[in-house]
């Protein structure tokens, strides 16, 4: 069968920045944001998604780009005869699988909260009901979460039936329009908020004395961390897409504009967030609860906060169901090259055993609630430990050295594919940095995901 590829060069771009940004960005970002003093962990952050980001972006890429396959047969045919780095690319496809068993249920929270206040659901609630309607209407009910779960992957399969062209990248380009003009007039509404300006001073002007009260070492490890994350490498989430586009361009180029699209989104979040919760007297820092119990406070006490609340929701919505569909492409895109599936056939099947597979953190919540996995976490936190602190760096730090040591792919063929195209090169002098340097940077993020806090 004939690889797939992208029918314009905004759509690899939108495509593959849609999966890069999801709710790391516009729910994590701000909130950790917050908890590390602000505008000093906004410049590290920057300047890890340059030197960690964007080099092991380009080795997905191009590993997907120069095979033209996904994850395992990515593997196969560029790995040297008798090695076995293809068994990375089925560690690949379970991280898909668990990342999905989780997501699609906190995508389904989304959904769920943009009916919610679109259809005034919250109008008239203040303090402990407004509390109340996540953790006793949302998480306490296993039916409402079911529905809303159930929506975000029959949909999202629906879309990748259609195919790459006519599904995927399609709907993505709507979505991330819509997407990038929600965020614009969210932000600019909160902007205009009486003292919203105090909330962006916090945000961007860094304040070292702020951070050290946090720690500097704290801020620079946590900027560390989610300038790693906000890209979900390591599961060959981006790979995929390096197997449908051309060579007009080089990779570099495209890792940048992608990274460069997600911190915009992330930024964006949060000149959306930090005025809202400044003018209404709301501390930023208020952790993972920001989103779902802070946030709706705050527009219920706003002129139109039904209406701003609905269109936030929305936004997060788009944001998630962006990195849903790439996902599940990914997904598909692995059973069609494996297996000899008809596209027909593995979206059925896919479609069913993620439906299946989500089920538990669905009930983890509820009817499971007292079920603990990994070092006392539940079932949504387990997954999540799984994919994030486990697979992704470990994964990634596969694709580095597969791409630059001699016993993979190696540093020279991983140089002629990166560079192949128009656009900024990535120089040979680097590799030093890629082979001592940045390993041992990925295994700090390793071992202090595994390490007990």
């Amino acid at each position: 069968m004939k690889r797939e590829r992208f029918q314009s060069r905004l759509g690899f771009l939108l495509v593959s920045a849609g999966c890069a940004v999801g709710i790391g960005n516009v729910w994590k970002f701000p909130y950790i944001t917050g908890e590390n003093g602000g505008g000093v962990f906004v410049l590290f952050y920057l300047l890890f998604l340059v030197i960690m980001g964007v080099p092991v972006l380009t080795m997905e890429l191009a590993v997907g780009r120069a095979s033209r396959k996904s994850a395992v047969l990515s593997y196969k045919s560029l790995e040297p005869s008798g090695s076995k780095w293809h068994i990375h690319g089925w560690f690949c496809v379970a991280g898909c699988c668990l990342l999905m068993m989780f997501y699609t249920t906190v995508s389904g929270w989304m959904l769920g909260y943009f009916f919610k206040f679109a259809a005034g659901a919250f109008t008239g609630l203040e303090g402990e009901a407004v509390d109340n309607m996540f953790f006793e209407g949302m998480l306490g009910n296993p039916t409402e979460m079911t529905i809303w779960m159930v929506a975000t992957v029959l949909v999202g399969f629906l879309i990748c039936s259609f195919g790459l062209q006519k599904g995927l990248e399609r709907i993505t380009k709507v979505m991330m329009v819509g997407l990038l003009a929600l965020i614009a007039v969210l932000a600019v509404h909160s902007l205009t908020l009486p003292g919203g300006l105090e909330g962006v001073k916090f945000y961007l002007l860094p304040d070292f004395r702020r951070a050290a009260e946090v720690g500097l070492g704290n801020v620079i490890t946590a900027a560390m961390n989610q300038a790693f994350f906000t890209l979900s490498l390591g599961i060959a989430a981006m790979e995929v897409f390096g197997s449908y586009m051309n060579r007009d361009h080089t990779l570099t180029s495209e890792a940048i504009r992608i990274c460069s699209l997600d911190t915009f989104v992330a930024l964006m979040a949060g000149l959306i967030i930090f005025p809202a919760c400044t003018a209404y007297g709301v501390r930023p820092d208020s952790g993972s609860s920001l989103i779902f119990l802070t946030l709706p406070k705050v527009f219920l006490n706003m002129t139109g906060g039904r209406l701003w609340g609905a269109l936030f929701f929305l936004f997060m919505t788009f944001a998630s169901f962006s990195t849903v569909i790439a996902v599940f492409e990914n997904l598909q895109a692995n059973c069609i090259d494996n297996f000899g599936w008809s596209r027909k056939k593995a979206t059925v099947i896919n479609c069913v055993l993620i439906l299946i597979a989500s089920f538990p953190c669905v009930l983890g919540f509820n009817v499971w609630s007292d079920l603990q996995i990994i070092g006392g976490r539940g079932v949504l936190d387990s997954e999540d430990f799984l994919v994030s602190n486990l697979l992704l760096p470990l994964g990634s730090l596969v694709y580095l050295l597969f791409c630059v040591s001699k016993w993979g792919w190696g540093y020279d063929k991983y140089l002629a594919e990166v560079n192949a195209g128009e656009g900024v090169k990535m120089p040979r002098w680097l590799k030093p940095y890629f082979l001592y340097v940045l390993p041992v940077l990925i295994l700090v993020i390793l071992i202090q995901g595994l390490i007990p806090s």
